[in-house]
């Protein structure tokens, strides 16, 4: 087992990464302050792992809700099935959530938390690549709207995460890659070594081989914790980890959330990045071309939707978060291994690299 901390003073919280850790009870039930367990999970998962995880909670009030499984159903409405059960158990502010699932999950389970009884603890099993390496880890939390993607939530930090690689052995192929998009991410922000890594290691990462895996989630969080304890709350460098993401969340607004899977519009955001980047001069064609190789081999699309027009993008990347005085500011790369944050570009590269990709 791997063991990380991100560390935030009092709110400070390990990462455990390894084999065969679900229902591990040396590594659940210390985070566990109360006699309360609500278990929040999806359709999907429970069937696989829910009755793994309740054999490290015995002598606790174990309760449970299971969600329908997909993007399209993280919403208000799945986010009330929540409070609902909590309520029906009578659960109090000593309870503590536990989200096992991917990244929907965790995200839904993380805010209801955050806002029950105005803040109770929870746990992150996380499931899936993608929210082993992202999303369970930092404590963000929310749920999407119709216009735009996690712009209702609120940051609240899990008190340990849980990764157990052996789940990702269930995870569909198209699952996986969108998990290796946050991955190349990581290396393209501000680990070049990682980035070579990866580079040499992307055919044993689409094996699931465990090894490979193993250190992809590693090296991955241990960036993510590096950032996060810089800066918690999102007002300087932790804006970096969202490389591709306001292109991305463009994409999967427009096709309706659950077409593309949040990491296949990362790769393609990526992709967009690295373009405008070599448009203004700061990556080489050749370096272009190599992001653009790398996000095809992890078998993610590289283009965006064919029925999405420039006009589509501007109207919802002016939704996103980090905007700034009606200016979209974007996660551009310096070099690779080199991310900038920047709203100061020329419009017409802008919109160039929207028509192009």
């Amino acid at each position: 087992m791997e063991t990380l901390k991100v560390d935030l003073g009092e709110r400070s919280y390990p990462i455990f990464i390894g084999e065969g850790l679900l229902g591990n009870s040396e590594l659940l039930v210390p985070y566990i302050a109360g006699q309360q367990v609500m278990i929040v999970t999806n359709e999907t998962v429970a069937p696989l792992y829910l009755e793994q995880l309740k054999t490290g909670l015995e002598g606790f009030q174990v309760d449970e809700v299971i969600l329908p499984d997909g993007e399209e159903f993280k919403n208000a409405s799945s986010l009330d099935l929540i409070y609902t059960e909590l309520l029906k158990k009578r659960h109090n502010r000593k309870t503590t959530l536990i989200a096992l699932g991917g990244g929907v999950v965790g995200d839904m389970c993380g805010y209801a938390a955050a806002s029950y009884q105005r803040g109770v603890d929870f746990i992150q099993v996380p499931t899936t690549l993608l929210s082993q390496v992202d999303s369970s880890v930092g404590g963000k939390t929310g749920i999407n709207h119709p216009l735009g993607k996690n712009m209702v939530g609120a940051f609240h930090q899990p008190n340990v995460v849980i990764a157990d690689t052996s789940t990702l052995r269930t995870l569909p192929e198209r699952e996986l890659s969108a998990g290796i998009a946050e991955v190349i991410k990581y290396g393209l922000i501000r680990d070049p070594e990682f980035l070579s890594w990866i580079e040499s290691n992307i055919e044993n990462l689409l094996k699931c081989d465990s090894e490979a895996l193993t250190k992809a989630i590693f090296e991955s969080c241990r960036n993510k914790a590096e950032i996060v304890a810089e800066d918690e709350l999102e007002s300087g460098c932790r804006a970096l980890l969202n490389l591709g993401h306001t292109f991305g969340h463009a994409i999967e607004a427009h096709q309706g959330y659950g077409k593309w899977l949040h990491g296949e519009a990362v790769g393609t955001g990526m992709v967009m990045a690295a373009h405008m980047s070599r448009e203004l001069g700061w990556l080489s064609s050749d370096e272009y071309t190599q992001v653009c190789s790398l996000v095809e081999k992890a078998k993610l699309p590289a283009r965006s939707p064919d029925n999405m027009t420039p006009d589509d993008f501007v109207e919802y990347m002016s939704l996103d978060k980090k905007n700034l005085d009606h200016r979209i500011r974007l996660v551009l790369l310096k070099k690779l291994g080199e991310a900038v944050i920047t709203s100061d570009y020329p419009q017409d590269v802008f919109m160039n690299t929207l028509s192009s990709c």
